[in-house]
């Protein structure tokens, strides 16, 4: 039966495909609900009220009878109310009016189904048009209750989802401005570090204070056009990485080098922007500055499946004892630049982003980052 339904709706879309979707599901749904209320009229007809004729004419007699007074109130319904709020009351007197009228409709139908004369079938079915009418108006009734609640739920639901989404966007407002304030606290951290280093430059050594002035403007005009975006691409975020590493290598010289290893295939992959250069920067201030030598950093980008890997990993002093520990996004706060990749690793991709740090043998550590493909 729901799969003559299914097709009879394929069928019914294709024909008329000006019919909404969503209503055109209603009309087709409440067909097996009719289906089974005719087929136990045809009963109650046949072995109760025994008419006389057999079950195959009440059946057919009572699917018109059905079909023709559920037409009828749905027309009423639409013409009176549209989409505005129903009345309860009213709307059951309109279901009680419409019933004689179906029902000598419906017997005018099934009359022309089975080439009976017109006149002699409603002569006939006024015989029993007192129990017919009132067995309409009862199934009338009845099935005006269950269309008043379906309509009700229908409300409901709807009202629940308007929540929902109205909800949902409170919550994408909150989220974007605590990420906007993560990335604050981000910027003028490694801002206040750089003008520390120009202003004991600009008395030691005038050229190289001027450079890297230079840097630093470059530096933050790509940040001011990408650092407020919700995703940037990792092209984006690697010009920014260089322009911060060109700052650094100013003040650090031959102590720092580094490797940028951004495949051409993933530059348009999408990803939160400044995710990279706080990792970036702990890894300088707690890896390669403290170590005599100095040392090289690498960050590099890979995809597996539908997952982009971002690493930054660096031959500095390494982590505290020397072993390798995986950190989860919710603990260890003991920077800023990591507490805030926790952050919204955790508000944007929930336990499908992870965050992990380990030690680089010999020497250094690896900073990774794992999260789902936006592009």
């Amino acid at each position: 039966m729901m799969q003559i339904v299914h097709q009879m709706r394929e069928r019914l879309q294709k024909k008329y495909q000006v019919i909404p979707d969503s209503l055109l599901k209603k009309i087709i749904g409440e067909i097996p609900r009719l289906l089974v209320i005719n087929f136990l009229c045809a009963i109650l007809v046949t072995f109760i009220m025994r008419n006389g004729s057999s079950f195959l004419e009440n059946l057919v007699f009572s699917n018109a009878i059905g079909f023709s007074c559920h037409a009828l109130i749905r027309v009423a319904d639409r013409l009176i109310w549209g989409k505005a709020q129903r009345n309860m009351f009213a709307f059951y007197l309109l279901c009680i009016f419409l019933a004689p009228v179906g029902f000598t409709l419906g017997s005018v139908i099934g009359a022309l189904i089975f080439s009976y004369p017109v006149g002699e079938v409603l002569h006939f079915q006024s015989n029993y048009i007192s129990a017919f009418i009132a067995l309409s108006c009862l199934i009338s009734v009845i099935a005006a209750w269950s269309f008043w609640n379906k309509i009700k739920i229908a409300e409901l639901i709807a009202n629940a989802e308007k929540e929902k989404a109205r909800t949902a966007s409170i919550e994408r407002q909150a989220m974007q401005a605590q990420l906007q304030l993560l990335q604050a606290q981000i910027e003028p951290h490694m801002l206040f570090n750089t003008l520390a280093n120009l202003q004991g430059l600009i008395a030691i050594d005038t050229d190289r204070a001027q450079h890297m002035l230079a840097q630093l403007i470059v530096y933050l005009r790509a940040t001011l056009s990408s650092s407020r975006a919700e995703n940037i691409s990792l092209k984006q975020e690697f010009i920014l990485i260089q322009a911060y590493l060109d700052l650094l290598a100013i003040r650090m010289g031959k102590r720092l080098r580094y490797t940028l290893d951004l495949p051409s295939g993933l530059e348009e992959e999408k990803i939160p922007p400044m995710l990279l250069q706080p990792l970036v920067e702990n890894a300088i201030k707690h890896g390669l500055e403290p170590k005599v030598e100095g040392g090289e950093i690498t960050v590099s980008v890979r995809k597996n499946n539908n997952q982009i890997l971002l690493e930054v990993s660096d031959t500095g002093l390494g982590l505290a004892f020397n072993f390798e520990k995986n950190i989860s996004i919710d603990r260890d706060r003991a920077h800023v630049g990591n507490a805030n990749i926790r952050e919204r690793l955790l508000a944007l991709f929930g336990e499908q982003a992870t965050f992990n740090l380990k030690s680089n043998l010999p020497e250094g550590a690896i900073a990774t980052i794992t999260l789902p493909a936006l592009a």
